[in-house]
């Protein structure tokens, strides 16, 4: 399977219906173990969604500060545009 320029892939119909991603259903992506899973949005569990959540803050909280501050916005979205 390839990714294409724009980030996006096609999920096979077989495995679509396997785990019930219907035609415009919502989906979640997570980290888990250092893989990317997806799942249809009904089949998150709330108490997975806070856990997910949580481990997403906890990350931004690692990552605060790690950035170059004399890269401002402008110059930023320059660098990162069209990709």
């Amino acid at each position: 399977m390839r990714v294409t320029s724009k980030g996006q892939v096609t999920i096979p119909r077989d495995l679509r219906e396997m785990v019930g991603i219907a035609p415009n259903s919502e989906v979640v992506f997570a980290i888990e173990n250092g893989r990317l899973t997806l799942a249809p949005k009904q089949m998150v569990h709330p108490e997975a969604e806070r856990d997910r959540l949580a481990r997403f803050i906890e990350t931004l909280d690692r990552l605060e500060g790690s950035g170059a501050q004399d890269v401002d916005a402008d110059a930023l979205m320059r660098l990162t545009r069209d990709r």
